[in-house]
């Protein structure tokens, strides 16, 4: 599993994932279980849906041999 996530892109669904939660919780909903995904791929730094997009976020540092 290759990190395919920036830095901002891990703020703002850690910030959308709380409030999503939030608002799940506020509303007795089951929403809130999104805002877990969020943090949860927030938190390991990689989205399945980039993959299968090929889609990356993240910047590759140079002089790492190609891993961020």
């Amino acid at each position: 599993m290759k990190i395919n996530m920036g830095s901002l892109d891990r703020i703002l669904r850690i910030v959308a994932g709380l409030v999503i939660i939030g608002a799940g919780i506020a509303f007795k909903s089951w929403w809130g279980v999104i805002g877990v995904i969020l943090l949860a791929t927030a938190a390991i730094g990689f989205c399945p849906l980039y993959t299968l997009l090929g889609v990356s976020t993240c910047k590759l540092k140079s002089g790492t041999g190609g891993r961020a």
